[in-house]
């Protein structure tokens, strides 16, 4: 996880948005900024990065926030997927299949439900 270095002011104000709307986003759950001693949000790269899509998906294609969230998660979920599958051919696991398929199955019934 990359250290936060953007307060909220200078963070909405590469992303073309309100502070308030960064902070919508936060009470929804779609980012979670890191906190200073003194309390305040700092953005990192991977949070901006993770706005301009929500960003995107809200301006440009009108996804809800609860749509959003859903999004968010499959990704995530695709992502540790692919971390798992990529794992399995560089080592190439023939004894052990079955807890890898085991735990594949577990890990898409997450992102589906």
């Amino acid at each position: 996880m990359e250290t936060g270095v953007y307060i909220i002011s200078v963070a909405a104000r590469l992303l073309e948005v309100h502070p308030q709307t960064l902070r919508k986003y936060e009470r929804f759950g779609l980012v979670r900024p890191s906190r200073s001693v003194g309390m305040l949000r700092l953005y990192s790269e991977e949070d901006l990065v993770q706005l301009k899509i929500i960003k995107t998906l809200v301006d440009d294609f009108g996804v809800n926030l609860s749509g959003i969230s859903i999004i968010m998660d499959l990704i995530q979920g695709l992502d540790e997927i692919s971390i798992i599958v990529n794992h399995i051919n560089e080592h190439n696991y023939e004894s052990n299949r079955y807890e890898i398929n085991k735990k594949l199955k577990s890990l898409i019934s997450q992102v589906i439900n």
